[in-house]
């Protein structure tokens, strides 16, 4: 009966031992998620942001919005003599279904042909590539298409800080072979990798660029609605 009561007697000083070392085990953990997340929150802006050093090209390309900031940027490269062209996407939205009710629409792409011309690019260097885009993977295809058309090796593309990341593996993924793409950030962009979450904007950004490189990493299974 005292043996009984001895292992009994050790199984309880046991668990009482264990307990605390398992606290300790389980706050260690949570400190070291915890420590991740304020990683990944400090480090997820900069690492999107992700430009290419410059390089001589066939074009230079404006994807669509952040006006006037891309088209602004574009045209001072161009001054610059990285490239002597310039081309701009454009999407048939909203301009079509504001048409189909009669209202008049100025598409974004007509604005940035004004943005150019005012910064120095003559009419005769900007071209509006075809076709019509719904997003950058189309964006990408109609830049690679053009490029290969003019028998060019390379191209840069403008856009906005953030998206800068997702541009690279868009290209990579959907234009390998096509040439190369040199990814620029317009300068003026106020996008703020450091602190990218002080403002709702480019909280909403990086939220939207991680999705979207998430998306593309899996192939593409997203696709953006009719």
């Amino acid at each position: 009966m005292e043996s009984g009561n001895n292992f009994e007697s050790t199984a309880v000083r046991t668990k009482a031992l264990w307990r605390p070392r398992t606290r300790r085990v389980a706050l260690g953990l949570g400190g070291m998620v915890l420590l991740g997340i304020v990683v990944f929150l400090l480090c997820i802006g900069r690492w999107l942001f992700a430009e290419d050093p410059l390089e001589k090209a066939q074009a230079i390309v404006v994807l669509s919005g952040g006006m006037p900031l891309r088209a602004r940027e574009a045209a001072k490269l161009y001054r610059e003599g990285w490239a002597p062209k310039v081309w701009l996407t454009h999407s048939t939205e909203p301009g079509a279904t504001l048409g189909a009710m009669g209202i008049i629409y100025i598409s974004e792409d007509a604005y940035d042909v004004q943005v150019l011309m005012h910064e120095g690019v003559p009419l005769g260097a900007i071209r509006l590539l075809q076709p019509a885009i719904v997003n950058t993977a189309d964006e990408i295809a109609a830049a690679s298409g053009a490029l290969r058309e003019e028998k060019g090796s390379s191209v840069i593309i403008v856009t906005s800080k953030v998206h800068t990341r997702r541009v690279r593996i868009l290209w990579r993924r959907l234009a390998a072979g096509r040439g190369k793409a040199v990814v620029r950030g317009a300068s003026d962009d106020p996008f703020d990798p450091g602190r990218w979450w002080r403002t709702t904007g480019d909280a909403l950004d990086v939220v939207r660029e991680v999705l979207g490189i998430l998306n593309a990493w899996a192939g593409l299974p997203l696709r953006p609605a009719s």
